[in-house]
C-alpha cells in the first residue's frame, strides 16, 4: 500500500527512483523494495524523508483511507503553487481565480 502510493506520487512528479532516493537520502535499493512491496514496514524516519521530497504529509503515505487523486499534481503544477505561495498570494485569492474560471466556463 505505502509502496504503491510512493511510486504513484514519484511518477506523477516525473522523478526517477534514483532521484527520489538521492533527494531523500535513502538507499535506492530499499526504496525499490518498498515500492515493490517486498518491504512493507518502513521506519517513520524513512517515511518522513520521502514525504518531504514528495511534498506531502506523512499521513497521506501511511493511512489506508487517505485518498490520492487519480491524477496527482505534476512537478509544474507544484511549482506554480509554490511560486504563488512564495510570492505572497493568499489561498483565498487563488480560490477566487478558480471560482471565476469555473463561472466563465459555465457561461460558455
Amino acid at each position: 500500500m505505502i509502496g504503491a502510493k510512493i511510486r504513484q506520487m514519484r511518477q506523477a512528479r516525473g522523478m526517477s527512483l534514483s532521484e527520489l532516493a538521492e533527494e531523500a537520502s535513502v538507499a535506492k535499493s530499499y526504496l525499490s523494495a518498498i515500492e515493490r512491496n517486498l518491504q512493507t514496514n518502513p521506519s517513520i524516519l524513512f517515511v518522513e524523508k520521502i514525504s518531504m521530497v514528495l511534498d506531502v504529509s506523512v499521513d497521506i503515505l501511511i493511512r489506508k483511507d487517505a485518498n490520492i487523486d487519480s491524477q496527482p499534481l505534476d512537478s509544474e503544477w507544484l511549482q506554480i503553487f509554490r511560486d504563488a505561495r512564495d510570492s505572497g498570494v493568499p489561498k483565498e485569492r487563488l480560490e477566487e481565480c478558480l471560482a471565476f474560471y469555473k463561472w466563465r466556463d459555465q457561461q460558455s
